[in-house]
């Protein structure tokens, strides 16, 4: 009897966690560009938090997205998925989403504008702590959050998950303000050995304190089950790479927040 009383109590805890996380729409603005984020946070937790600032894959805010800001909530952070390309552009397959993401790729400035417009956004949010700021990004956005930091944005540290590493102005590193953790699929084609050659001496050039996990058996978008299993592809989902990049990140907060 006291074992099914303490596991109905344990149950009924996980269901009020699960429920105390909230969600919303956030509507804001970078210059005339109307972009449309998504807020995740903790209702039962109290006081100020520190934040995470999430931005999306080559397709968008979509529900892989959507998933990674709740997981932060989870955690006990303030989560916002930032929109990089704007309310209601959304792309729908792989040509235009290479299209649209091929727009910031090829401008930088407007990459790093629409990550800070997220990053001003989150900073609004009534229970963040500015002091305590972070930016984790996914292929696409793995780039953006690195553009982000290049930016001299005030974070305490950034994440790739599977993100290009390349720049074309690799001396803003020096304006690197927080720590860097890049993850890496050891067998990505889309980022070479050289691009991540030259990644790691941009920071080593710059002083930066960075880290950079590899990977073995996994290609692009590691992290995405949408990817399907089969790396011939050049993209696929991988289960441990997934859980190890996963828990790497919340050891890189534990140290960065603490």
């Amino acid at each position: 009897m006291r074992q099914l009383l303490l596991l109905v109590t344990l149950l009924c805890l996980a269901v009020t966690a699960e429920a105390a996380v909230k969600t919303r729409i956030v509507e804001y603005k970078q210059g005339d560009t109307v972009l449309e984020g998504y807020l995740a946070w903790d209702d039962a937790g109290k006081g100020k938090r520190p934040a995470v600032l999430v931005v999306h894959e080559w397709t968008g805010i979509n529900d892989h997205i959507r998933q990674r800001t709740e997981m932060l909530a989870k955690l006990g952070y303030v989560a916002f998925a930032a929109d990089i390309y704007g309310k209601g552009v959304r792309p729908a397959s792989q040509a235009d989403a290479a299209k649209t993401s091929g727009i910031y790729k090829n401008d930088r400035p407007l990459m790093r504008a629409r990550a800070r417009a997220g990053l001003e956004e989150l900073k609004k949010q009534r229970f963040v702590d500015t002091r305590r700021l972070a930016a984790i990004g996914f292929c696409f956005g793995g780039t953006t959050v690195l553009e982000l930091s290049r930016d001299g944005a005030d974070l305490n540290g950034v994440v790739s998950f599977h993100g290009g590493l390349s720049t074309p102005r690799p001396q803003d590193a020096q304006n690197i303000k927080g720590r860097v953790l890049a993850l890496h699929g050891a067998d990505d084609p889309f980022v070479k050995a050289d691009e991540v050659t030259a990644f790691q001496d941009e920071m080593r050039k710059a002083n930066v304190d960075w880290q950079f996990v590899s990977y073995g058996n996994a290609v692009h978008s590691f992290t995405s089950i949408a990817a399907g299993s089969d790396n011939s592809k050049g993209t696929a989902y991988n289960e441990k790479a997934d859980r190890r990049s996963w828990q790497a990140m919340k050891g890189f907060f534990a140290e960065i927040f603490k």
